[in-house]
């Protein structure tokens, strides 16, 4: 994962301190950045946005459209064509339609391209402007909306279910903040959220310090509010964007291979035939002129007007499949493709998981594993995720439907311990009608694992033997292999 050099010398530093020294360290305070401070944040750590690419300049898409090896050397044969059939010749045998053709062909060819490429980028920009983003944020004590574009390092940001984070934030207040971070790690895991400091021992990746949140990452439910410590293409996201790029692709690469092939026929076969000419008939200019009509005649005029109309076409046939192509020089790359695979949690996937199975510890089926898992993600508060879903999907078994119903009913919610990272499971409390309480738990088999001393088989209570996970490895380890997510679960009678 790319990083830039602010993401450990700021981010990760600032989710191991308190936040007072943050708010001394920036600096801002509980009321928010003064207006005097903003403009001189701005220019110490730049704008909230990723500068635009050099290559969606207007002056830069003239240049590529018309600016390539075939259109150079075709302008060039056209000069000397317009300077031996026009110039030098007298009033009688001049004839420019030669280079009025070699013209031709390259304004239509460079104008195609030209025009494609400027529809495409007025439809990307009227795409931006319908997603113009908006942030709440405390300067002055006040609160007020402004574009995120425009927030600087130190801004006192506030969200909530719904918004999306504009910057790379510490957390300093959280109510029930749950995240979704698959815009940068691809998974569809939500991810609770706290303002806790973290202490050095917690060594977690990046992505999952919970005192932080990331430019791009939605908030699926709750609030909260942070201060701004990284803006732009300093963030994580902005780390993934690559800088200007002239790198050629293959289709590129080709076309100025043949460009640079045909170059050198010309640099070989030209003297040679103005040489012999010359020598052999005495007239040098008479000669000089069919060497270049030889010169000429090699090269395929037609050919970069041909290559770019057929580009066209393509990007026009995908801009009524609501695609947009901004550079049209990629359609080759796509009709180059028998198959397109692509794998981000949630593509493939579909984001969807089916329940496969519901087995005791030697893998036979038991419906009683299915209600324990049944009333744990009834109950538990937390964002559901795809297993919960799957699990409840479970009430519309055919002929369960009452069955799941009347479970509800028999079972109260007494209390819960949401899900964390440290702990890989949920806890809930469930009591019965009798008063008799019982503590579910469901998550990552080792952790669960690791806090039961005993199992149950049969409707009989049998003790863990020390190799109780190798045991348990042997039941689940062919369906982790074929693919499948194994979650256990875990009960304890608590009594009244």
């Amino acid at each position: 994962m790319p990083k830039s050099p602010l993401l450990d010398s700021r981010i990760k530093k600032y989710a191991y301190r308190d936040i007072k020294e943050i708010y001394r360290d920036i600096p801002t305070t509980l009321e928010g950045l003064t207006r005097e401070q903003v403009e001189p944040m701005r220019e110490k750590y730049g704008n909230n946005g990723f500068a635009e690419r050099e290559n969606d300049t207007i002056l830069h898409r003239l240049r590529r459209a018309f600016i390539n090896p075939f259109n150079v050397i075709l302008f060039i044969l056209a000069i000397v064509s317009l300077v031996t059939d026009v110039l030098l010749e007298s009033n009688f045998t001049r004839n420019a339609t030669t280079a009025l053709l070699i013209f031709t062909m390259i304004l239509i060819s460079g104008a195609i391209r030209l025009i494609q490429e400027l529809r495409a980028k007025n439809a990307a920009d009227q795409l931006d402007r319908l997603i113009h983003e908006r942030v709440t944020v405390k300067r002055d004590g006040d609160l007020m909306e402004i574009p995120a574009e425009e927030l600087v390092v130190g801004d006192l940001v506030f969200f909530s279910a719904g918004d999306r984070i504009p910057a790379d934030i510490r957390l300093t207040r959280t109510s029930d903040l749950f995240i979704s971070q698959a815009a940068i790690t691809g998974e569809s895991t939500i991810l609770e959220k706290s303002s806790r400091t973290i202490s050095y021992t917690e060594q977690e990746t990046l992505t999952q310090l919970e005192n932080l949140a990331f430019t791009a990452t939605t908030v699926i439910s709750g609030k909260g509010q942070g201060i701004v410590l990284v803006v732009g293409k300093d963030t994580l996201y902005g780390s993934f964007t690559k800088p200007n790029s002239d790198d050629k692709n293959s289709f590129q690469k080709g076309a100025n291979s043949i460009a640079w092939v045909m170059l050198r026929f010309m640099a070989v076969m030209v003297p040679i035939v103005f040489v012999l000419l010359g020598i052999t008939g005495g007239k040098w200019l008479e000669s000089f002129a069919f060497a270049l009509s030889v010169a000429v005649g090699l090269m395929p005029e037609m050919l970069p007007m041909v290559i770019t109309t057929c580009l066209a076409k393509g990007s026009l046939a995908m801009s009524h499949k609501q695609t947009i192509i901004k550079d049209i020089n990629a359609m080759q790359g796509f009709g180059s493709m028998d198959v397109l695979c692509m794998d981000k949690t949630g593509t493939l996937t579909n984001e969807s998981i089916l329940l496969e199975y519901y087995m005791d510890v030697l893998g036979n089926e038991s419906s009683d594993v299915l209600d324990l898992a049944f009333l744990n993600s009834s109950y538990h508060s937390g964002v559901r995720n795809p297993i919960d879903n799957a699990i409840l999907a479970c009430q519309t078994m055919p002929g369960r439907e009452t069955h799941y119903t009347d479970l509800l009913t028999q079972y109260q919610k007494t209390d819960e311990i949401p899900f964390d990272y440290a702990r890989k499971f949920v806890s809930t409390l469930v009591t019965d009608k009798n008063g008799e309480s019982q503590l579910i738990m469901k998550g990552d088999i080792s952790h669960i694992v690791a806090r039961c001393s005993h199992v149950e088989y049969r409707d009989e209570i049998l003790p863990i033997e020390k190799d109780g996970m190798q045991s348990v490895s042997s039941v689940v380890n062919d369906m982790l292999q074929d693919g499948m997510k194994v979650i256990a679960i875990a009960r304890k009678n608590v009594g009244h």
